[in-house]
Parts: C-alpha cells; sequence; structure tokens
C-alpha cells in the first residue's frame, strides 16, 4: 500500500472507525427517478436549516446548512419516496458549519444528516456517521421516532451495560427513523391579512392549560378526521367552549416535534404530554389532519389564525433545557450525533451528562449556537408561526449560567433585549432539580411565573391544613412578598391549582392517594405530596353526601382562584369534572384517562360548574379591581380611613397582627374600588365597585360579622358557593354591621353598596 493510500486509510478508520460509508450514494435504478442529480453547489452558510429558493441563474432549489462543531465532514442525505437515500458531501464548512444548494430539490423532499467525526465517548465525541440524524432546523418531520436498537450510536443491548455507550453500534439507522421535510409553506399570504393577535394586557389574562391532541379526541361535534388535530382546536365547535368560558390565551403543552421514550415504547405505551422534544421548529406532526409532507405548518398556522380571530392568544409550553435523547445511554437521534460536547452540558467525565432536568441531559444554553437554536426558534415561533408567547418548563435550567443559576445568565440577556421576545408573553416554570433550583420570586422584570406558593396555600386552606392565614393572605392578594420588586406588577404571578402534572381539580378532591398503577411502574411515579383531601371517601362513589361537598369543594377552589390578584390558570376540563381516575401523572396515557370527557356537560351538575367559571371570568373581565396591575398598599388614601385592601375576622373587626398567627378557617378580604391606582387609555382614573370575599373551610356553619361604615352600608350577595345554582345567589341584601351564616366550606363574595 502506498503512503498516501496509508494515510487515505487511517484516516477512514479515524472518521468512520473502520466502516467504509460511501461519500455519495446514487439512487438505485428504478422505473422512475424520484430525486435530482446529486449536484451540490456552495451555497450559503446562513439560514440554518434547509431553506427552498431561487439560486444562481434562476434555478430553485435547497440550501442547506448545519451546524457541527468539531464534525470532520457531514453528508446531506435526500430520501425519495421508496425512502431511497442519495448521499451527498457537503465540503463547504464555515464557521463550522456545512453547506451546500442543490438545484432541483423541491419542497416536501424528505432529507437528514450523517456527520462524520471521532468516537470517543470518554472526552464526549459520539460522532457515528450510521445514524440519520434530525436537522435541529427541520421545520417539519415525517415519521414517527421508533426506538430498536439500531436508534443507537452505540450497542444497546451490550451485555456489560456499565461500558455499553463506549461500544460503537454501525448499524444503520435510517430506516427506523424519521426525516426532515422540506417546506414552502401552504398558507397564502391572504390568510394572514387579516390575522389580528389580540395582544391581551397581562392583568386581563385568563389562561387555560390544553392538549392539541387530548382537547378535541372526543369532542361529538368535531368530525372524526378532525379530533385530535390542530384543525381540531380550530374547529367553531371547540373554539366556542373556550369563548363561553372567556378564557383569553391557550397555553398549549408541548407541540414541538418529539419522540417516544424507550421504557414506554417497550410497555406499549406513548409519551402523551410531549415534554420530550427533538425538534424545535417543527410541529408535531401526529397532531396533523392535513398530512406530514410540510401540511402540518400551514394547519398550525391557520389554527393560530383561527383562536386570534376569537380573540384568544397561542401560548407554548416549550421544552428548550433538554431532549429526547437522554443520557449516554440514550438513543441518537440529532444534536447527540451532530456535536455532542458542542449542545449538551457534560460532566468532568465527559461520558456523562450534567442532568438538572431529571431526564437525561441538559442543553447547555451559554454556548452561543445552542442559545443561537433557541433563540432562532422562538423567533421562528412568534414572527413565522403567529403564536403570542411561551412557558418554559424548567426555566431555571435555562438559566443556570456554568453551574448555578444566575438571574444575568446569557439566555435571561438575550431574552430582555431581543426586539422580537421580549414583546410576548414570557412565563417561567422557576424551577429544575438541580441544587439551587427553586426559583419562584427571583425571575427578572418581563417574566411571569407559576406560582407553585399559591396552589399549595389555596390546597392547604381548603382541606383545612394551614396552621394560620399569613400565606393565603399573600396568595390572595398578589404575592407581594414574592414579586414587589424591580417593576414587577401583581400578574408576575401566574396563580394555578392544578396543571397537567399532578390531579385534576376533581380528583383533587375525590382522592388522597395516587392511583398511577396505568403507567406500568407499581404506582411508583409521580409525586406523593397531593395536598389533597377526598371528602371521606377514596375514589369515585354514589353517597350523595360526599358527591355534595365534593361539587362545592371544587366551586370553592374555582372560585378563590378567579377572584385572587394576579394571572389565573386553568387546566382543561377542570371546569366540567374532568377526571384521571386519581392518576397524578398522566404522561403516558394518550387514552380516555386524558382526553377531555365532552359528555360531561350532559350532567346538569357538571354543567352549573362550567357556568359558574364562565361567570367567574366574566366577573373578572368587569370589574378592574379584581385584576389590578399595581400591588396593594394597604394604607388609608382617604380622609374616612378606608384602605385599597383590608382583612376581616368573623367578629367584623380588622385582623391584627396576632390574628395572622392565629389558626383560623374564615377569613374576610375587602378590596376597594375606590383606591385604583393608574388611569385608563383616555387618562381617567379607574374607579370601581368593591367588593367582600369570605372565605370558610370549617366543617360547621358558622357567623360573620359583616364590616359596618367607612367600608359599607350594605352588602349584595354575587356569588355563594354554598348554592349549586348561581342564579339563585345573586340580589340577596345584607346591611352592614349585621351577622350573617357561612354554610360550611364555602366562598361568599359580595358587592359593597
Amino acid at each position: 500500500m502506498s503512503s498516501a493510500a496509508e494515510q487515505k486509510a487511517v484516516q477512514q478508520e479515524r472518521i468512520t472507525g473502520g466502516v467504509p460509508v460511501p461519500r455519495v450514494v446514487g439512487i438505485p435504478a428504478g422505473p422512475a427517478r424520484a430525486l435530482p442529480a446529486p449536484v451540490v453547489w456552495p451555497g450559503t452558510s446562513m439560514p440554518l436549516g434547509a431553506r427552498y429558493r431561487v439560486g444562481p441563474d434562476g434555478v430553485a432549489g435547497t440550501n442547506f446548512a448545519l451546524w457541527a462543531g468539531g464534525a470532520e465532514a457531514v453528508d446531506l442525505c435526500l430520501f425519495d419516496a421508496e425512502g431511497r437515500e442519495t448521499r451527498l458531501a457537503l465540503t463547504e464548512p464555515t464557521h463550522e458549519i456545512w453547506h451546500g444548494f442543490v438545484p432541483g430539490v423541491a419542497p416536501g423532499t424528505r432529507y437528514g444528516f450523517r456527520v462524520h467525526g471521532r468516537w470517543d465517548p470518554w472526552t464526549g465525541a459520539r460522532w457515528n456517521p450510521a445514524k440519520l440524524l434530525l436537522d435541529p432546523y427541520a421545520h417539519a418531520v415525517d415519521g414517527e421516532f421508533g426506538l430498536p436498537p439500531e436508534v443507537y450510536a452505540h450497542v444497546r443491548d451490550w451485555p456489560q451495560q456499565h461500558v455499553a455507550d463506549t461500544v460503537r453500534d454501525d448499524r444503520d439507522s435510517a430506516p427506523y427513523v424519521p426525516k426532515g421535510v422540506v417546506v414552502h409553506d401552504d398558507t397564502t399570504e391572504d390568510e394572514w391579512l387579516d390575522d389580528r393577535r389580540p395582544k391581551t394586557p397581562w392583568a386581563d389574562s385568563v389562561i387555560y392549560e390544553l392538549h392539541v391532541g387530548g382537547f378535541t379526541k372526543l369532542h361529538p361535534e368535531i368530525p372524526e378526521q378532525l379530533r385530535g388535530t390542530y384543525a381540531g382546536l380550530a374547529h367553531p365547535a371547540a373554539i366556542e367552549h373556550l369563548v363561553r368560558l372567556g378564557v383569553t390565551a391557550v397555553e398549549l403543552l408541548p407541540v414541538h416535534q418529539f419522540a417516544h421514550e424507550d421504557h414506554l415504547l417497550r410497555k406499549g405505551l406513548k409519551n402523551y404530554w410531549g415534554y420530550n422534544s427533538i425538534g424545535y421548529f417543527a410541529p408535531h406532526a401526529a397532531y396533523a389532519a392535513t398530512g406530514t409532507a410540510g401540511q402540518q405548518v400551514g394547519e398550525f398556522k391557520r389554527m393560530v389564525r383561527a383562536l386570534h380571530a376569537a380573540g384568544i392568544e397561542v401560548i407554548l409550553d416549550v421544552v428548550y433545557n433538554h431532549t429526547a435523547e437522554a443520557g449516554e445511554l440514550g438513543p441518537m437521534l440529532s444534536l447527540k450525533g451532530i456535536s455532542n460536547p458542542g449542545y449538551y452540558r457534560l460532566q468532568d467525565d465527559a461520558r456523562r451528562y450534567s442532568d438538572y432536568t431529571g431526564c437525561g441531559n441538559t442543553l447547555h444554553v451559554v454556548q452561543p449556537h445552542v442559545l443561537r437554536l433557541i433563540t432562532d426558534s422562538l423567533r421562528y415561533w412568534v414572527t413565522e408561526m403567529g403564536v403570542d408567547g411561551f412557558r418554559f418548563d424548567l426555566a431555571a435550567a435555562l438559566a443556570r449560567s456554568m453551574h448555578d443559576v444566575d438571574m444575568l445568565s446569557p439566555f435571561l440577556a438575550v431574552i430582555a433585549q431581543d426586539p422580537v421576545l421580549r414583546r410576548v408573553k414570557l412565563i417561567a416554570e422557576p424551577w429544575d432539580i438541580g441544587s439551587g433550583g427553586y426559583q419562584v420570586g427571583a425571575f427578572p422584570p418581563l417574566w411571569t411565573e407559576w406560582n407553585d406558593r399559591y396552589r399549595g396555600a389555596v390546597r392547604d386552606f381548603w382541606r383545612g391544613a394551614l396552621p394560620d392565614v399569613r400565606d393565603l393572605g399573600y396568595r390572595l392578594s398578589g404575592s407581594s412578598d414574592l414579586y414587589a420588586w424591580g417593576g414587577r406588577r401583581p400578574y408576575a404571578s401566574v396563580n394555578f391549582i392544578t396543571a397537567h402534572d399532578g390531579f385534576t381539580l376533581r380528583d383533587l378532591v375525590s382522592y388522597e392517594h395516587k392511583h398511577n398503577e396505568a403507567n406500568g411502574e407499581n404506582n411508583r411515579d409521580g409525586t406523593d405530596d397531593n395536598r389533597s383531601w377526598n371528602c371521606g371517601v377514596e375514589g369515585e362513589t354514589d353517597d350523595p353526601d360526599v358527591l355534595d361537598l365534593r361539587r362545592r369543594q371544587l366551586r370553592n377552589l374555582l372560585t378563590t382562584l378567579l377572584l385572587s390578584t394576579g394571572v389565573p390558570m386553568l387546566v382543561a376540563g377542570d371546569e366540567l369534572g374532568r377526571t384521571q381516575g386519581g392518576n397524578n401523572n398522566a404522561y403516558c396515557q394518550d387514552n380516555a384517562i386524558s382526553w377531555m370527557d365532552w359528555s360531561l356537560l350532559e350532567d346538569p351538575a357538571w354543567r352549573a360548574l362550567t357556568d359558574l367559571t364562565a361567570r367567574l371570568i366574566t366577573l373578572r373581565n368587569r370589574h378592574p379591581v379584581l385584576r389590578r396591575r399595581s400591588f396593594f398598599s394597604g394604607r388609608a388614601h382617604s380622609v374616612d380611613g378606608l384602605r385599597d385592601l383590608a382583612w376581616f375576622t368573623p367578629s367584623g373587626a380588622e385582623m391584627t397582627e396576632h390574628d395572622w398567627y392565629a389558626p383560623a378557617a374564615t377569613l374576610g378580604m375587602y378590596l376597594s374600588g375606590r383606591d385604583i391606582p393608574g388611569r385608563d387609555e383616555r387618562g381617567t382614573p379607574i374607579v370601581d365597585d368593591s367588593f367582600l370575599t369570605v372565605l370558610h373551610s370549617g366543617d360547621r356553619p358558622t357567623e360573620f360579622v359583616l364590616p359596618g361604615p367607612p367600608w359599607a352600608e350594605r352588602y349584595e350577595v354575587i356569588v355563594d358557593t354554598a348554592r349549586e345554582d348561581q342564579d339563585e345567589a345573586p340580589g340577596v341584601r345584607h346591611e352592614a354591621g349585621s351577622a350573617i351564616t357561612l354554610a360550611p366550606r364555602s366562598v361568599l363574595l359580595l358587592k359593597v353598596g
């Protein structure tokens, strides 16, 4: 062998581990040639991803660009309708971006990449060109992720599992993985001309968390072929329910392309929630009714447009903290094979991944190209797909600099100065599982936060477990102890009692223990800290007294949530008594356990709960004192000593310092409509009615003396949760200073006269 040949062989060994991978593989002979001849022009390094355009000399084709830091070669792989592959070498690296323009490659073409480099897991290098990789900038994905052994870069079933990740698997993964799709959006410009973003102010927002698939899967008025899809959510029957409730925004569980975990697939289950992202630009293909060869992009846009037309904003729950590739024993689907040490946080032992998420890996957001991937994705969903905001899963992981959570981190700094992103709604789940990860109240201005301290305090009050009412007072009035700094406002707190993870609202009053047997983990998964009360019977019952008490507790919880200062978040189905049978971790239940049960509306009792929810949202919308833009001061603003916020004991006296520290089941909260800071759009001072809300969590009736002057002359009942039919409650009047009897476990909302 000549010296040159030896050097070439050594290089081949270094790049592929001895596995010969042809640089160009032609399309096998057949009756028709579905793909163009394998010609690659230099193209451009910007933008990243696949971009269909007219190139030099008016020739149409697609420019491909992939950042692959540390890689030694990159192949573009094109697939025809029969799955036959053409490999084309991208030979133009610019600043570690490998790029090329391929004439004739049209929208609908499926593609992926193979990336060459060292196989040295001990230093974090895991390049394996036998594995077809999804373009992280792919705008559409065709196919489902199964996880057979071929999808792993290492020998998954190696007998010695403690070193299995170091043994390279050279089997081709292309037949088993989805492909990216070259997209030319089918949404016409005319369709977007009349789109108007609602731009609902934060203080006026009511968020409704829902799952795109589960919300319409069982809806009887939506055509079967549209159920569980973007088109299904855009259907008038689905939107009518949202409009009837009066919610201002839907918060969609993850719609980025995601993959199912191996341990679920082996049990015949799937990831239902979608917190396992792998494609940050692609709408999840399984939610598309119109097709997965790029049509899902236009379908998603039309869904957004339909919601906007109804005055409803679209907020996406996004998972940029980790990907579906898990840890060192996880599959190789995209980033791990493109540049493992460039995309992920690795430990000092570079075989291992730093895991602040509980999902096996954490994206290394400090790296410029990772930060660019995330912000490019966010801007794309705003500017191209029309969404109005984002809820960031485990946002503390994104705010970590090298190790610690840092509120001056590159991610937060970039968001704060970005002219597009700083204008949309930004919601943090302000924690991760790492050391120092709990950051409720710590995110900077522009951000709102899921306030789990609100959830805990309200749950504990209504199950009789609060030692005193100090924490409850803060939560009901906007959580000023957490958010009154740096110019933040009460709407920095997203108040919620339930979310997708945990019990539904009905299960919260029906179960004290989780019942997750269907998840296949012997009921070990899911939290044991439910802070729930089953009203005396575990699970379903036909006892009328228990059922009546449970429905009253539901009315109490919903009324508390929608009358609290801050931004309320409801979970789809809580307004009509949806149950998961006590499953508090239904992440893998893509079935009737998780789907919205629309038949509940046929029951007058559940229909009444839906009516109450809509009534409370309408009340909130009509009265600015219930959705304040500034924190209460608690100080007197007029000569009569009336304060913007006051608290009362059952005796009708204002609460003292001692009262806040004493056990209490009854609390009165007075909101003055005379002292609302700020002015309306025309500069007119904002004046509203005043209200007294009385919450009683005790199991016996109790007397409450209504505060007299200067607080009020008389009171009118607006909501009484002791009554199932709220049409019977309004109009009842009481004189100030009189004693009224509160029903056990009830909320009374009174308007001051």
